[in-house]
């Protein structure tokens, strides 16, 4: 069993690397800026600690797979959350799963970016979130008995308007009976990877 897990976990990276390396060459940190109804926030990736997470991102921005999405949960001092669902509120169609990162020594501190995922830890496939804890979402991270939730980046620029995104009216989506969703909708217009220098 344990070897056909590697050998699948091998597989999907060499699927994930073959996109990210033709998306951008080996750049351990490429930044991604993220144009929203509320203004820009650009985000680091930490490509050498979660290489399959951050292919991925990188691949679905390329794709402009993250255009035209809306922040569809937010949580004030928890999490904003965004890329997979559409202004109507129809969810995007999951991409492929990515494998669990969330062993990578990066933690879900006030600032950075995480996978967001079902209950299953490899259900992770397009859809991130940002964590607004100021003393962290320590219960968002790996232990010895849980898989945690991928972060695989941080806020560089912008975490300002990601804190006004925080202090927006939430409620109850009526059509979807999902909880937390901004009353007025924040949009995600575009996101562009940023040439490197």
């Amino acid at each position: 069993m344990k070897s056909l897990m590697l050998t699948l976990l091998l597989l999907a990276t060499n699927q994930v690397f073959a996109l990210g390396e033709a998306i951008q060459p080996a750049n351990s940190f490429p930044q991604v800026k993220l144009i929203t109804s509320m203004g820009d926030i650009v985000i680091e990736l930490e490509r050498r600690r979660a290489p399959l997470t951050v292919n991925k991102f990188l691949y679905l921005t390329q794709q402009k797979e993250y255009d035209n999405t809306i922040f569809h949960r937010i949580i004030a001092n928890f999490v904003v959350q965004g890329g997979g669902v559409t202004p109507n509120m129809k969810q995007k169609k999951p991409d492929n799963q990515i494998p669990n990162e969330s062993g990578n020594g990066l933690t879900n501190d006030y600032g950075t970016i995480a996978m967001a995922r079902e209950t299953y830890p490899h259900s992770a496939s397009r859809q991130f979130f940002f964590n607004l804890n100021p003393d962290g979402n320590n219960n968002l991270n790996p232990n010895s008995r849980r898989w945690g939730y991928t972060v695989f980046g941080s806020v560089v620029e912008g975490i300002e308007v990601l804190e006004k995104m925080s202090k927006t009216h939430t409620g109850t989506d009526q059509r979807l009976g999902w909880n937390d969703v901004p009353l007025t909708p924040i949009y995600l217009k575009k996101a562009i990877i940023l040439p490197q220098f």
